[in-house]
């Protein structure tokens, strides 16, 4: 393995590392009650201060990664990710895990700008390259419940913080020796598809639905993933006893659901767009209308596809971004789409903790989810015009384009 091909790996399991660290609190939450003498909306309100700067600090990131240095700003992701992981593990009170949190979100929001932008510029194939990163990130999503769930049952809520907050630096300082000296300029075996002029309506059109996209889609991917720990714990009780055999059951489901981003990256580089967003988007309707009831064994099953799909929508926005948007600034763009999709994450853990106090379940949740996916899915409809990769007949190389046709009325989707 060269070092270029062990800094995409370290790249990828950085994505890994992203999501495992911004989950480890909605399980362990579960059992913070008994400690702090607090209720679960209590508790899990204090991870609201990290999923704002998971959002809002992926602008200055994002800017810092194209005016200084990405890989250096992915050593920073490293080492500063699991220095905030031991503090909030040796936190005495309430607040001061709050304050862990909050430093937690801030490293954490470094990579979806960041990273992203390295993986496109070395990408061959955009959608496939996407799709394993995603993989990778939905990973940690996975790992995150059933890690959490042992290390907090065989040691206690502290360790689920420590031993990855160790194992997060020691990475960190791996992947600066890899990286020291290596180029950052593309791989020339591997370089990004050409990024595809529009026209200004175009332009218009694909800013609208990215921006309902990363709103609504982020509030149902955090919403969801915040959530499905306790809602396992209310509606599998006959199931599981355990917090661990909680977080396996979430693993479970996170594990299955990571496959849809290299499916949903494989048809991005070969059909329409705008129907793969569509598609991923209207199915999670009737799935999260269902989850509003589901009971026992049928709240597992449904859970599955729901994130199946929810999952699987999203490298979309990250391949249409690398598609449209010039390497110089594509830290930059990706940053506004993340502090959109990302900082909507601060609005979905007060949804969540409020939802839940309101009545007493997670119906009224789930409703206001379908809500979401159901205007993305029409925006989208509505909107974009009919897109496709294909190969671009007069191209001196194997470079791809996009033929567009588009209606000046109405969107052909």
């Amino acid at each position: 393995m060269t070092r270029r091909q062990a800094s995409v790996l370290f790249l990828n399991v950085g994505h890994t590392y992203d999501h495992f660290f911004m989950l480890i609190y909605p399980t362990v939450v579960l059992v913070l009650g008994r400690e702090f003498s607090q209720p679960y909306d209590a508790l899990l309100a204090l991870a609201t201060a990290g999923f704002i700067a998971f959002g809002g600090a992926s602008l200055p990131a994002g800017w810092l990664g194209d005016r200084w240095s990405r890989t250096g700003m992915i050593t920073v992701f490293f080492i500063g990710i699991g220095v905030s992981s031991l503090l909030t593990g040796m936190a005495r009170s309430a607040f001061e895990i709050g304050c862990g949190l909050g430093l937690m979100g801030l490293f954490a929001a470094i990579y979806h700008p960041v990273g992203i932008a390295l993986i496109v510029q070395q990408s061959e194939s955009t959608g496939q390259s996407l799709g394993i990163n995603g993989v990778f990130g939905n990973l940690g999503v996975a790992l995150a419940g059933v890690t959490t769930g042992v290390l907090t049952d065989l040691i206690g809520w502290r360790a689920a913080f420590l031993l990855p907050g160790c194992v997060a630096i020691a990475t960190g300082v791996a992947y600066a020796l890899t990286v020291r000296g290596l180029s950052s300029a593309p791989d020339p075996a591997r370089t990004a598809p050409p990024v595809v002029p529009t026209t200004r309506n175009m332009q218009i059109r694909l800013f609208v639905v990215l921006a309902v996209a990363a709103l609504f889609g982020g509030i149902v991917f955090h919403a969801t993933t915040v959530a499905l720990p306790k809602v396992f714990a209310e509606r599998l009780g006959g199931f599981t006893g355990s917090l661990f055999g909680i977080g396996s059951l979430v693993s479970l489901v996170f594990g299955v659901a990571a496959m849809a981003q290299i499916l949903v990256g494989h048809w991005l580089d070969r059909y329409r767009f705008t129907w793969v967003l569509v598609l991923v988007t209207v199915v999670q309707v009737p799935l999260l209308l269902a989850a509003a009831w589901a009971q026992q064994l049928a709240a597992l099953l449904v859970a599955l596809p729901l994130m199946f799909f929810i999952f699987g929508a999203i490298p979309i926005n990250d391949w249409v971004v690398a598609r449209y948007v010039t390497n110089q600034w594509r830290s930059r763009v990706y940053a506004l789409k993340y502090v959109l999709s990302l900082g909507v994450s601060a609005l979905a853990v007060p949804l969540v903790a409020r939802l839940h106090a309101a009545d007493g379940g997670f119906q009224m949740l789930f409703l206001t989810l379908a809500a979401c996916a159901a205007a993305i899915a029409v925006a989208a409809a509505i909107l974009l015009p009919a897109v496709r990769s294909r190969p671009h007949p007069g191209a001196d190389q194997p470079a791809r384009a996009l033929e567009v046709h588009a209606d000046t009325s109405h969107a052909n989707a």
